[in-house]
């Protein structure tokens, strides 16, 4: 090959050489120039394009530094055999490209899920921020402790033994980036040769990530006070994982005698375990705030999780894991090389909002908030009372309606989603299918207002109680 016709564009952004390299780069993946083939000489192909031989010299050092093309001495330069190139970008251009997500097409959506947005801090949390960066401190940008940052660890300390009577001391809290990376970091400490059991109904992304962890998984069902412990003692099972202060879906509060039936079970083989997960459990309408299960543990037998996705914010990602003392050792020979997954500056922010009482404001403003949307909810909901009954009302941020007769789940998420609202079926909650029962919904109300609820409940009255579509 003597020349090679390149338009060049001496005016773009884009430097001349780049101009050169992109051109031939893309002949020789589209094959218009073939392997074994030789290109024109550095010198022959600035005199044709007009340009310093340094400029042509600087787009072939690029694409024999990727592998384009071979330099063989006194010969030049040849386009490399790149057949397996090729194939694989072929094959990259296969992969098809996730769809971009289409606006919602309904109007409301009562999602169990939500979280108040609108009702954040986000002044306490702009100056928070603001006073963390205000020194020039290089400390707050290095690795910090694996553990999560001493002053954060004794807030969060401080807090759950005062608000959850947890009984723990800085030294047993890890600090991770959401509980599903703490789960992982917990098997990375008690190892694999476990059988874990869950509730069923039950939180589905803890299942499927103990699942795919290669741990043996089973469900229990449960009765009106949480987790049957005689079928969990049947499953041969070592750890259980409950929700004790509020289970999702059913927000069924385990009382102390099935607590105390739990730790028994835990008590009885030595390798045995309880994780509880508290992840919402500040809200509650009825009475004072059930104490967390941790504090009736006098054997080490509880593993504790928190989060603040619910109380906070979910973009927060920060979550917490209060080891037994008696783990600590293990973790520290197996997993204490594991840096923390939580930035220092966001430490500190959740810090000095827990210290200097913002946290305590925060939540007493949204429970208060979340209070009165439970209130309208239920207000609106004694206008079908003849047609279901409600549940899981006390606490959280969803309740549950129980339909007596007539309609399916799949017919009332329907007939609902065709008016343009969403709800949601407790049947994707369950592991393991369930004997015929009657369709069961859940309503959450974190991320509607009053005036939503009113109407979207009057809107769902009509579709639930008209005899066809």
């Amino acid at each position: 090959m003597n020349e090679l016709t390149i338009n060049l564009r001496p005016g773009s952004k884009t430097p001349l050489y780049e101009q050169i390299y992109d051109y031939i780069k893309k002949d020789i993946q589209g094959k218009k120039i073939q392997s074994g083939e030789k290109l024109p000489s550095t010198r022959s192909l600035s005199k044709y394009l007009e340009v310093s031989r340094s400029t042509v010299e600087l787009a072939y050092e690029q694409l024999l530094s990727e592998g384009y093309v071979e330099a063989e001495p006194y010969r030049g330069y040849f386009v490399a055999q790149i057949e397996e190139l090729y194939q694989l970008n072929q094959a990259a251009g296969s992969i098809q490209k996730k769809p971009v997500k289409e606006e919602s097409r309904y109007k409301y959506d009562f999602t169990p899920n939500g979280v108040d947005l609108k009702s954040f801090p986000y002044h306490a949390w702009r100056k928070l921020s603001k006073d963390c960066l205000l020194d020039d401190k290089a400390e707050m940008f290095r690795l910090g402790e694996p553990q999560g940052e001493y002053g954060l660890r004794n807030a969060i300390c401080n807090y759950l033994h005062q608000a959850r009577g947890v009984n723990c001391l800085p030294e047993q809290i890890i600090v991770g980036a959401g509980n599903d990376y703490l789960l992982m970091l917990l098997t990375t400490v008690i190892g694999q040769n476990h059988k874990v059991a869950l509730e069923n109904p039950t939180y589905k992304q803890a299942y499927r990530l103990f699942k795919n962890l290669s741990y043996e998984v089973c469900t229990v069902n449960m009765d009106s006070r949480g987790m049957e412990i005689n079928q969990l003692k049947e499953t041969g099972a070592d750890i259980a994982f409950v929700m004790p202060s509020h289970q999702y879906p059913l927000g069924i509060v385990m009382p102390i005698k099935r607590r105390l039936e739990l730790l028994r079970w835990a008590d009885e083989e030595e390798l045995r375990y309880i994780i509880e997960d508290d992840y919402d459990s500040e809200f509650r309408y009825k009475g004072k705030p059930i104490p967390a299960l941790q504090g009736y543990d006098s054997h080490d037998k509880v593993i504790y999780m928190g989060t603040f996705s619910k109380s906070i914010a979910p973009a927060i990602r920060m979550s917490y894991m209060v080891l037994p003392a008696s783990l600590l050792s293990l973790y520290q020979e197996r997993s204490g090389f594991l840096n923390s997954t939580v930035s220092k500056v966001d430490q500190l922010i959740v810090q000095k909002f827990i210290e200097e009482g913002y946290y305590e404001r925060h939540l007493n403003k949204t429970r208060a908030l979340y209070k009165s949307r439970h209130d309208v909810l239920l207000g609106c909901l004694k206008g079908i009372q003849d047609i279901c009954t409600v549940s899981g009302e006390n606490s959280g941020v969803h309740l549950l309606l129980h339909f007596r007769e007539g309609l399916s789940e799949e017919e009332l998420i329907k007939r609902a989603e065709a008016r343009g609202i969403k709800v949601y079926g407790l049947t994707e909650h369950y592991v393991e299918p369930q004997k015929k029962r009657n369709a069961t919904i859940l309503l959450g109300y974190a991320n509607m207002n009053e005036e939503q609820i009113k109407e979207a409940v009057s809107i769902l009255k009509r579709a639930w109680r008209q005899k066809e579509i």
